[in-house]
């Protein structure tokens, strides 16, 4: 006889967005590398599954956790939002704090990188790009990824409202991004929350947006409670 006892699960309520916590690490990662390949997954791309989450993740959650929400499906972490108030402290503390705990593990390169980890890995040893004079008035930056069978469900949003929020309460008056010029849907989202281009010469692949933080621009929802 089939089993009828209802059991709760989350299919029962819709996921939350709540702040980060240490124990979300793990899907953290997760999340970053199945979306960190143009938005798919990247595991073929970089079979090392610890090296775009020590890049792109995890440093955030570690030296600014009050800057990192997660979308909670009542099972685990599915999505996060994450970044830094200020992006030239965050590189120095990046280089300061965190490069030194993964040197170890991704050695400093010393030649010209030939394979897609090579490039990752002389990025990481690399956080100065991040400063780049056209977005000296966009001090935060942020990453934002929610897994795919959770995307189109006003998750993203409802990160990006809970960041925002908290930038603004520290004073922050905007933020930036760089995303992937080929990736359009990331695009027309990041239109949807009232992200403007910003112009940076010499970009390569890479398209910048920024907005302002402040409540009642384009986009911006109601802080959650």
């Amino acid at each position: 006889m089939a089993d009828t006892t209802h059991r709760p699960g989350r299919q029962d309520s819709r996921p939350t967005v709540r702040p980060y916590r240490p124990e979300d690490r793990a899907a953290l990662d997760d999340i970053c590398v199945r979306t960190a390949d143009g938005g798919g997954d990247s595991r073929e791309v970089y079979p090392d599954l610890q090296l775009m989450p020590s890049i792109f993740a995890a440093p955030y959650a570690v030296l600014e956790p009050d800057l990192t929400f997660v979308v909670d499906d009542g099972e685990r972490a599915v999505g996060y939002v994450l970044g830094t108030a200020d992006t030239e402290t965050f590189v120095k503390r990046f280089r300061a704090e965190w490069l030194p705990t993964l040197t170890a593990r991704y050695p400093a390169p010393t030649g010209e990188p030939s394979t897609p980890s090579e490039v990752m890995v002389r990025l990481m040893h690399w956080p100065e790009r991040m400063l780049v004079p056209e977005l000296a008035a966009y001090p935060a930056h942020l990453h934002i990824d929610l897994l795919p069978e959770h995307q189109r469900a006003g998750h993203g949003r409802e990160l990006m409202t809970a960041f925002l929020a908290a930038l603004h309460t520290k004073g922050v008056p905007a933020v930036h991004l760089g995303m992937v010029t080929s990736n359009t849907k990331a695009r027309a989202f990041y239109d949807r929350l009232g992200f403007h281009p910003i112009d940076v010469p010499n970009a390569g692949p890479l398209t910048y947006l920024g907005r302002s933080t402040a409540p009642g621009e384009p986009g911006y929802s109601m802080p959650l409670q």
